[in-house]
């Protein structure tokens, strides 16, 4: 396993357990870089979010909330894959961040708000899709003025 840190950017690469998906892709990886845009904290993940590897954007929402942070954006438009676990580690950010009276908005990825993405049908088949605000892109997000995708 192999993590590396620095300046809020977090990668692990972790031994993937499955089949490899091809001759190249023997490893699973996740990155989540941290942003400030206007009052918002925008979390960018890229890679897969599943058991192995929710728990870094786990981390990383609650590193937010305890720094002051109550305005959060998940941009998911770099994430191509998406199981249960990952649902459920949006899920427990959503709930935090209205324990805590903050806002959490989701990207996903392209055309993916409306069809096509993993990430927008996993959350569709499990029915938790209505819970989140949904934006195209993260400068949507953090515009006052733009408003949600519909579910």
């Amino acid at each position: 396993m192999e993590v590396r840190l620095g300046s809020r950017e977090e990668e692990r690469k972790l031994p993937d357990c499955r089949e490899p998906r091809n001759e190249r892709s023997s490893r699973v990886t996740l990155k989540v870089n941290e942003a400030e845009q206007g009052s918002w904290t925008v979390l960018r993940m890229s890679g897969e979010l599943d058991l192995v590897t929710s728990p870094v954007v786990r981390q990383s929402v609650h590193e937010a909330v305890a720094e002051g942070q109550h305005d959060v954006v998940l941009d998911l438009s770099e994430v191509f894959f998406c199981d249960s676990s990952g649902v459920g580690v949006l899920i427990a950010s959503r709930r935090l961040m209205k324990s805590c009276g903050g806002r959490l908005r989701l990207v996903l990825p392209a055309r993916g708000a409306e069809d096509g993405s993993h990430v927008n049908k996993v959350l569709g088949a499990l029915g938790v899709r209505r819970l989140f605000d949904v934006y195209p892109d993260a400068r949507s997000a953090t515009d006052g003025e733009c408003r949600p995708l519909s579910a």
